[in-house]
């Protein structure tokens, strides 16, 4: 009995024919484990798709970034990684905490390869993890469930440039967010944020702002 196919999956498998194919594919390349290759692939990701569902069963994908490594694999079964400072919603950190059923998709743009990852998250504020990554608010644990290698063939080649000078642990100071210097903003702030933008290039417009974000600013 398959593990990972439904009734839908069936009835698209039986139209198309793939059937036996599915049941090849499930057989052979579907782990709940994660080996030695996998691991070295994972932890070298600088970014990955993190997919989580809201209150309302609504599914929503968020991008991961951060220098190589940033990803850890813990044990055969346990990946972790950083929440850094973001906009303030705590979307994906929120939906965790409501539904633990995660999806996480990992890509090498540059020799085209992927692995997608099925688990459940726990989100924590006091993980020993935490004093591993500067300037990390929460740290994400993800027990798998399944994982597998998707086909590479549909990966269009990508070169990376160079690392967000947002990451941090880069620079001395990880810079401000470009958003986060908005008229509109300040009154909303952080505490820790109160008082940057004056010292970080100056109090902007939002139509300043877009700009800068249409010419890959920020």
């Amino acid at each position: 009995m398959s593990k990972i196919y439904g009734e839908t999956h069936r009835e698209l498998q039986n139209s198309f024919q793939t059937r036996k194919l599915a049941d090849r594919l499930e057989e052979i390349i579907v782990a709940e484990v994660i080996d030695e290759a996998a691991k070295a692939f994972i932890e070298s990701r600088p970014m990955f798709f993190l997919s989580t569902v809201d209150q309302d069963g609504q599914p929503t994908v968020s991008y991961k970034g951060g220098a190589p490594g940033f990803i850890k694999v813990v044990d055969e079964r346990t990946l972790a990684f950083p929440s850094y400072d973001g906009n303030g919603m705590f979307y994906s950190m929120g939906n965790i905490q409501a539904n633990p059923r995660v999806g996480l998709l990992f890509i090498d743009f540059e020799v085209p390869h992927r692995i997608r990852f099925h688990g459940e998250a726990i989100v924590s504020s006091d993980d020993p993890l935490m004093e591993a990554y500067a300037e990390a608010e929460l740290i994400v644990r993800v027990q798998l469930s399944r994982m597998w290698v998707n086909c590479p063939r549909y990966i269009h080649k990508y070169e990376i440039k160079e690392l967000s000078h947002y990451v941090p642990g880069q620079k001395e100071e990880t810079p401000l967010a470009g958003w986060k210097r908005i008229d509109l903003m300040q009154d909303v702030l952080p505490p820790k944020d109160q008082g940057r933008p004056e010292q970080e290039g100056g109090i902007i417009k939002m139509e300043e702002w877009v700009e800068d974000v249409q010419k890959g600013k920020g």
